[in-house]
């Protein structure tokens, strides 16, 4: 797979064959234990990448209305609707998210990045640093394992993320996680990083 082909065409493909080994079918472990301490409702919240949106959708369900999701292809987005169909419309992006020009307390990462080309991963923290208000928070799960040039998933190493995140970012955190799911476990870095100002 080249990787400069990971554009629309390529993840719709991959929706319409049900190439999407990355859906585990549920919210994971790492994100609703975050979630499930957040007490501001009103925090305005993204998803990029969301692909089927079950963090989205767990966050509705908590109370989170400010919660959007922007994904470059069309049946995630659909996919989510169907199970939340009081989700609404508008806050629902069909658009390419580095094209996107909001603001937001809390972006949420989630297999988002490592499906990205790894020669955007500069453009992705300048991005989220932009779609950030003043001390919000980039929060997620990076895969921990080495970038290889086949993907996605793309890897990547601790050592890697704070170089590439620390100019724009205040690492708060950014560790093994602890409570990944079985397939994941050892794969995965929990991460809540602040933005610069």
């Amino acid at each position: 797979m080249k990787k400069n082909n990971l554009g629309r065409a390529y993840w719709e493909e991959r929706y319409v064959n049900n190439e999407t080994g990355w859906n585990i079918g549920y919210i994971s472990t790492p994100l609703k234990t975050y979630f499930d301490q957040l007490e501001d409702k009103s925090l305005k919240i993204l998803i990029p990448g969301a692909g089927n949106s079950y963090e989205a959708e767990y966050l509705w369900n908590l109370g989170f209305k400010n919660t959007y999701v922007v994904d470059i292809a069309t049946q995630p987005l659909n996919h989510l609707k169907q199970r939340v169909v009081d989700f609404p419309e508008n806050q629902l992006f069909h658009s390419d998210f580095f094209e996107l020009n909001d603001s937001f307390d809390l972006i949420i990462e989630q297999t988002f990045f490592c499906a990205l080309n790894p020669e955007l991963r500069t453009s992705y923290s300048k991005q989220m640093n932009k779609l950030l208000k003043q001390n919000g928070k980039l929060v997620g799960l990076f895969f921990d394992f080495e970038l290889t040039s086949s993907g996605p998933p793309f890897g990547g190493s601790l050592n890697e993320y704070k170089s590439l995140f620390n100019k724009n970012f205040d690492i708060k955190i950014l560790e093994q996680s602890i409570n990944s799911i079985k397939e994941r476990q050892g794969k995965e870095l929990f991460f809540i990083f602040e933005k610069k100002t």
